[in-house]
């Protein structure tokens, strides 16, 4: 059966959303099929002899090319760290995949890699390798970016989609929906003045100071197109574990809070790239959050709910007057080319 029935691919089909997830559940992962593949996390997990590695790839075409906070050089950088950090893996070496559009200004080209020079570096990996094409005017919006990784797991690490488990706690590292109004604000003719920064950044060195706490972390997930309510959902679903979260636990920049109430858009559902939410035993999830939040991507860590046996597959929040409401997966694109 086609992905939600289209005979031709629709920008909803990169939303990170329910059609996506059926793009590749139904299309995608069923003419490759294969152990590593049908995990669906954010990289696959392949062993060379004894060693345990992470290997992961991801394609950027975020519009404006640049905005606060960053631009699409680091954000290709970050946004390939952390999926690898999302496997519990140590990101060593990356790849760097360039499609330019002819015109592209040269001194924009070198701003851009100037930036994933330097978010390599903070982030601490090497891009050992790579590739340039260049299409004609018109084929492409300026630049594309497409960067894979390969990091290390350490032995006594096992994070994976599915481990969540009744009891656990669910941690968030910080406020939600930054980065998906940021590039929103700037879009030309958008014309919003809005005091809100991208929140882009390498997870890697929050991830270890949390693994060192709890190497046992059943799940991590940084929450980037489809925004939180469609991770919670798929990590729901794979696990087959009911989860519930409190409105008033997830913190939400006042900006970000106004802007989305004028324009309608529900801040679950939008890009974060510097965040993640973890999945932790209830033994060891307050020194967990407490380590989160002495770390500078961790200020504003929160716990904002549990995992339950009741409604598997199903997210619940519980809103802010004291209603419930099931969260379920983003239907549809709320905003195209985020990151």
């Amino acid at each position: 059966m086609p992905p939600s029935h289209s005979e031709s691919i629709t920008l909803d089909h990169g939303s990170g959303g329910r059609i996506s997830h059926e793009l590749t559940t139904r299309l995608i992962v069923p003419l490759f099929q294969n152990a590593v593949l049908e995990t669906l996390h954010d990289g696959a997990f392949l062993s060379i002899g004894k060693e345990r590695i992470a290997f992961t790839t991801d394609s950027y075409t975020v519009d404006p090319v640049f905005f606060p906070g960053g631009s699409i050089g680091d954000l290709a950088v970050n946004g390939t760290v952390n999926d690898l950090a999302m496997c519990g893996a140590c990101p060593k070496w990356l790849s760097m995949g360039l499609i330019l559009e002819e015109g592209l200004p040269v001194s924009d080209l070198e701003r851009i890699l100037s930036d994933m020079a330097r978010a390599a570096q903070e982030a601490g990996v090497t891009i050992v390798t790579g590739d340039t094409k260049v299409v004609p005017r018109g084929a492409a919006d300026r630049i594309f970016i497409n960067t894979s990784g390969i990091g290390v797991i350490a032995e006594n690490v096992h994070i994976g989609p599915d481990r969540a488990m009744p009891g656990d706690r669910i941690l968030l590292s910080g406020t939600i929906a930054d980065h998906g109004v940021c590039v929103l604000a700037n879009r030309q003719g958008m014309g919003f003045d809005v005091p809100v920064r991208s929140d882009t950044a390498a997870l890697n060195g929050l991830v270890q100071v949390m693994l060192d706490v709890d190497p046992n972390i059943h799940v991590l997930r940084d929450p980037t197109r489809g925004g939180l309510g469609t991770a919670l959902n798929e990590i729901a679903g794979q696990s087959g574990v009911g989860i519930r979260i409190s409105e008033d636990a997830i913190p939400l920049q006042p900006a970000v809070a106004g802007l989305c109430e004028l324009l309608g858009y529900d801040p679950l559902y939008l890009a974060n790239e510097g965040k993640l939410i973890a999945f932790v035993s209830p033994d060891t999830a307050d020194r967990v959050l407490d380590a989160m939040k002495r770390h500078p991507l961790g200020q504003q860590a929160a716990c904002i709910g549990e995992v339950v046996d009741p409604h598997p597959a199903k997210v619940v929040l519980k809103t802010r007057i004291g209603g419930k409401r099931i969260v379920d997966m983003l239907s549809g694109e709320q905003l195209p080319r985020i990151c």
